[in-house]
């Protein structure tokens, strides 16, 4: 496996320079942490002036999102992120560090609990879940300083994995701005709708439709009898 592998891509030219995070972010640093944040770094610091983020990605390694995270909140110029396809999981927590936020019409937003995978005894579980409660206080620092929302609320947008459209994003705090967007277009013309919706209430909704509702307490005729008076009126 190579270790210089990059989930990361700039582009340098007259308009300034650009970022294209594109795919899994990479868990490489687990096997090269020295490595490659420090070359991120130093493509970084080489850069001038303001620059531009895309993104389109389902998140990956929580641990090389924040330091993406924290490089770019810390570049000393304007950092303008675009999500043009999907900002998911860690990917999210990256689009935090926009001084500015634009989602195309067509993106999405998805939000959750850190994940991790542990063996052992009961004593290593309980270190893997009290690990990943200081993860997941960790991520909502990043969603509370540019949402403004409260850390219970994020933290229950989280536990039920919760997906935002462009306007809802915008809503939530946690986008600015549309992209392809006319700022003075009415509310009339506005087509797209604020949705956001959540992996737990699907599941809850679909589970509820799979089992069947317990019998009442009733005769044969009972029942009928209260279906026909239920279809008369």
């Amino acid at each position: 496996m190579s270790m210089n592998r990059k989930f990361w891509n700039w582009v340098r030219d007259d308009t300034g320079n650009t970022l294209y995070l594109n795919g899994q972010i990479s868990d490489e640093t687990w096997f090269g942490d020295e490595v490659t944040p420090r070359v991120f770094k130093e493509e970084l610091e080489s850069c001038q002036g303001d620059i531009t983020v895309w993104i389109n990605s389902p998140g990956g390694d929580v641990f090389a999102a924040a330091q993406i995270y924290n490089m770019l909140m810390d570049y000393k110029g304007d950092v303008t992120v675009k999500i043009d396809g999907l900002a998911a999981s860690a990917a999210s927590v990256i689009a935090m560090a926009g001084t500015e936020v634009l989602m195309s019409p067509v993106a999405m937003m998805m939000i959750h609990n850190p994940m991790t995978v542990a063996i052992g005894d009961s004593q290593e579980m309980q270190r893997a879940i009290e690990m990943l409660s200081e993860v997941k206080e960790s991520i909502i620092n990043a969603y509370e300083i540019k949402s403004g929302l409260s850390r219970a609320k994020i933290s229950r947008l989280m536990d039920a994995e919760s997906w935002f459209n462009a306007k809802k994003a915008i809503e939530m705090g946690f986008a600015d701005k549309m992209l392809f967007h006319d700022d003075n277009q009415t509310d009339h013309e506005e087509e797209l709708e604020a949705v956001m919706f959540s992996r737990t209430a699907v599941t809850n909704s679909l589970l509820l439709k799979l089992i069947p509702p317990k019998p009442e307490n009733k005769t044969p005729i009972e029942q009928l009898e209260k279906r026909l008076s239920l279809l008369a009126h």
